[in-house]
């Protein structure tokens, strides 16, 4: 049974920093891309970062650019998102995500295979 388990979440003041975690079980780590989404409410899920199977490649939307960074260590079946300079409007529910492959599709939430519970993100004074 695959398992996405996030971990990291919490409130943060604007201007903060969180590291979000994500430990995959039950899959070969290996063999997929993984990427991260949020979800604030009444809204659509969210594109973050995602990063390739061997960690060489990532990519952002320009919103988060500059201030996220996604790594991942195969030894430890663990993908994180470092997130800096966090805002307001950085508060969401924060998802991992498994993929084949990390392009063409890396930004569409339909095309992951596995997803995490979600861990909640809130920055506020």
């Amino acid at each position: 049974q695959v398992q996405l388990v996030e971990s990291g979440g919490g409130l943060v003041q604007p201007g903060g920093s969180l590291r979000l975690s994500c430990a995959a079980s039950g899959l070969a780590f290996n063999d997929y891309a993984m990427g991260w989404f949020r979800q604030a409410p009444g809204k659509d899920r969210e594109f973050v970062a995602a990063v390739s199977r061997s960690g060489d490649n990532t990519v952002y939307p320009d919103s988060v650019k500059g201030r996220f960074a996604v790594s991942r260590d195969n030894a430890k079946n663990t993908v994180y998102l470092q997130m800096d300079n966090l805002a307001p409007e950085d508060t969401a529910v924060y998802y991992c995500a498994a993929d084949g492959y990390l392009y063409p599709d890396y930004d569409t939430p339909g095309v992951y295979d596995y997803w995490g519970q979600g861990t909640q993100v809130t920055v506020s004074s």
